[in-house]
């Protein structure tokens, strides 16, 4: 795991004890910094204190300043107002910053790989750290994906971290420099935390800050704000810019076409591979996903038949476009990560003849958006609150059926897509949140894969 030095015999207040808040404060105890931590829930209080770290109140009388507020990505920063804590920081001056902050000023060796967009940030970041690893290439993958920053292990001068970053982490990293950044795409998201797209999109743009001419600059040429913020680097960044595309050729970069990756960088030479029958990659949105992983490690020095190897044996991430069965002709495709239409969109755009699976608690607009689609739906399944909604826009375009919950939904579609007669996906692709049935989309997802493979024996 990662040390701590940097902090020693300082003052550190560190608020929010998930994974990330209590190892950050875990590793800063270690390095001999006085730590002192707080949460508003009682059992990460708890669970804080049997790691032997010291509670106090900061929102009450016990705040006193320290020498950094080590500040959750959970907690309003800016917008819709400053949490009350970070304004007693600002009050004292006192700097504030996340935890990628502090494994910045601990990391010792070993290159830097960041990795952020609205969309396909955690596959991105997984294919990268699968293809090094597949090829002996030492590596750490962690940020806002699976292992918190500071449980990550120290690399030597050939490792490669590769850190999937939210615009929240962004926020609260002053000092960050990657030598490879990646942004992927900006679409309305978390407006409510960075005021408007202008607001969002400048944090997201922070990804290429401090780079060097020594840095790379991977930039989605299809995306607007991604091309305005290429522009910026061309016109007065130091750092090298490797454009990728899903939608055109280009003279210098990596595009995917109809499934044909393409890399014309400088060590690409023109090589290029076929990736539409590779399923984990299935998808416009996976081919971009790709791109952008060659452009990292290509980067990085890995070759043809390094990269091939990588690309042809990444298993996917879960619940993200995840084949869980294959019988009879018929795909079980588990997407329960698609919580809004836009997410669902992706996959209803990779298949055909598609028995869907959705439902839940619809977000604003429902799944209007997504009609273009209808034509590829068999049969719609529709599950929680959101059944009734959905009906009302699949009405005279799609035949639906409602079913009571998704173990229903599970039996009824898979014996739809047996009897259909050649290839079929039965789809769990809710375009709703989860938290009518699910503790979460994972465990949504779960549920999904439970019942096909109980369904299998």
């Amino acid at each position: 795991m990662m040390k701590s030095h940097a902090y020693e015999n300082k003052d550190i207040a560190v608020f929010g004890l998930g994974k990330s808040g209590l190892a950050t404060a875990r590793r800063l105890q270690e390095g001999h910094a006085r730590v002192s931590v707080w949460d508003d829930n009682e059992d990460r209080r708890q669970s804080a204190s049997d790691a032997g770290l010291t509670i106090r109140d900061f929102q009450g009388s016990g705040w006193k300043g320290s020498d950094a507020l080590v500040l959750s990505p959970g907690v309003p920063l800016t917008h819709p107002e400053p949490h009350q804590v970070v304004k007693r920081a600002q009050e004292e001056k006192t700097p504030i910053v996340g935890d990628v902050e502090i494994f910045l000023n601990e990391v010792p060796a070993g290159r830097i790989v960041g990795i952020t967009g609205t969309n396909g940030k955690s596959t991105t970041s997984a294919l990268i750290h699968h293809i090094l690893e597949v090829n002996d290439r030492e590596t750490a993958l962690g940020g806002n994906i699976g292992t918190p920053v500071m449980d990550l292990p120290e690399l030597s001068d050939e490792g490669a971290y590769i850190l999937e970053l939210s615009s929240y982490q962004l926020d609260l990293t002053p000092s960050w420099q990657a030598d490879i950044a990646v942004i992927l795409n900006v679409t309305p998201d978390h407006l409510d935390r960075h005021g408007d797209m202008s607001g969002y999109a400048a944090v997201k743009e922070r990804i290429f800050q401090k780079q060097t001419a020594d840095g790379v600059a991977v930039v989605n040429s299809d995306d607007v704000y991604c091309q305005e913020m290429a522009e910026r680097l061309l016109k007065g960044g130091a750092q090298k810019v490797l454009p990728i595309s899903t939608e055109r050729p280009l003279k210098t970069g990596i595009y995917v076409l109809d499934g044909l990756l393409q890399d014309q960088t400088e060590t690409g030479l023109g090589w290029s591979i076929d990736i539409s029958d590779i399923i984990s990659l299935r998808g416009r949105h996976n081919w971009q996903n790709a791109a952008a992983a060659v452009a990292v490690v290509r980067s990085l020095g890995l070759g043809n038949d390094e990269i091939e190897k990588g690309l042809r044996t990444f298993g996917g991430l879960a619940h993200r476009m995840e084949q869980v069965a294959f019988r009879d002709g018929v795909r079980f495709i588990n997407d329960s990560k698609a919580t809004n239409a836009e997410a669902a969109e992706k996959a209803l755009a990779s298949f055909d003849h598609i028995f869907w699976i959705c439902g839940g608690i619809a977000k604003a607009g429902g799944i209007e958006s997504l009609a273009s689609y209808f034509p590829k739906v068999e049969t719609a399944f529709l599950i929680g609150e959101a059944a009734d909604s959905f009906a009302k826009t699949l009405e005279g375009k799609v035949t639906f059926r409602k079913c009571a919950n998704l173990a229903e939904a599970v039996y009824l579609a898979s014996e739809a897509a047996g009897k259909h007669g050649g290839e079929a996906v039965v789809l769990l692709s809710p375009a709703a949140a989860s938290f009518d049935q699910f503790a979460s989309f994972e465990a949504r997802g779960d549920a999904f894969r439970g019942l096909v493979q109980e369904g299998g024996e």
